[in-house]
């Protein structure tokens, strides 16, 4: 059964957004098709775009303030400082300077890409006074283990972490392990970065691409939207998949649900693995 891209609770209390948005990781290569695809996206309620100051240098950010011009009240905003400005004073320099590239004067949620030897007292300071400000809606973070998760909640306390973004697909699922059920425990939104991949989607001559092109005839999908199914079937999990091409786009923008039994039946295939060491994370 497909249907349009639903809705979901982003947080513990936040509003509803997109639960498949709009990724922007290298867009800046071909930036007239990136606004265009956004646009799209916008127009098929893919209103969860996600972007970052490092992506392109400050040009992805730029690519979606066009994107979102006389649009802004349509779209779910998300993006991300860098590690290296994420002492108390540079984060606010850096979330200004993303504002203006973005054309906005508000993010609905703002990021601590990953961790560095900053302390997160820092950021968070930084996150609640731009807060405060009512130049960021809510504040999350991103590439966070449990233990990371969990030094977080105890600096910031229940309720304020809005989001975890972390590399997630059906050939990477480390985070069953044990971040996504404390997410889900907190009622932290887990984003799942790269959700097909990079460069490494399941080959048609594969034994998960075969499944995956089977359940796709059977549901009248795409193999990619069986994918995205299988990863937002969590109520917490939210996916941001890049799509340059408008025909992908639209393919993002419908949904599948899938039975029980072929849920079972991929997780059986793309097995869970082992626990890593550490989070793996691109």
């Amino acid at each position: 059964m497909s249907k349009q891209v639903t809705s979901k609770v982003f947080g513990t209390s936040g509003p509803n957004v997109s639960s498949i948005g709009q990724g922007t990781w290298m867009i800046e290569h071909d930036p007239k098709q990136a606004v265009r695809a956004l646009q799209h996206g916008l127009d098929l309620g893919l209103s969860h775009i996600d972007t970052a100051e490092m992506y392109g240098d400050g040009k992805a950010e730029q690519i979606v303030g066009k994107a979102i011009a006389g649009r802004r009240h349509e779209v779910f905003l998300v993006s991300k400082v860098l590690p290296s400005h994420a002492s108390q004073r540079d984060t606010l320099k850096a979330c200004e300077a993303s504002l203006q590239r973005l054309g906005t004067d508000v993010l609905d949620c703002y990021l601590l890409h990953w961790r560095s030897a900053v302390p997160l007292a820092e950021t968070f300071a930084a996150f609640e006074q731009l807060q405060q400000q009512g130049k960021i809606r809510s504040y999350g973070v991103s590439n966070f283990d449990v233990s990371d998760l969990q030094e977080a909640l105890a600096l910031v306390g229940t309720g304020k972490l809005a989001c975890n973004q972390v590399l997630y697909h059906l050939q990477e699922r480390a985070i069953e392990h044990a971040v996504l059920p404390w997410c889900a425990q907190h009622k932290v939104a887990v984003v799942a970065y790269s959700p097909f991949g990079h460069n490494q989607f399941p080959t048609a001559r594969s034994a998960g691409g075969a499944l995956l092109a089977q359940l796709a005839q059977r549901y009248a999908a795409t193999p990619q939207q069986i994918a995205l199914a299988f990863l937002t079937r969590h109520a917490n999990v939210f996916a941001i998949p890049k799509a340059m091409q408008l025909p992908h786009v639209t393919a993002n923008a419908t949904q599948v649900q899938l039975s029980t039994s072929d849920i079972d039946v991929l997780a059986a295939v793309f097995s869970l693995g082992p626990k890593p060491r550490y989070l793996p994370m691109i």
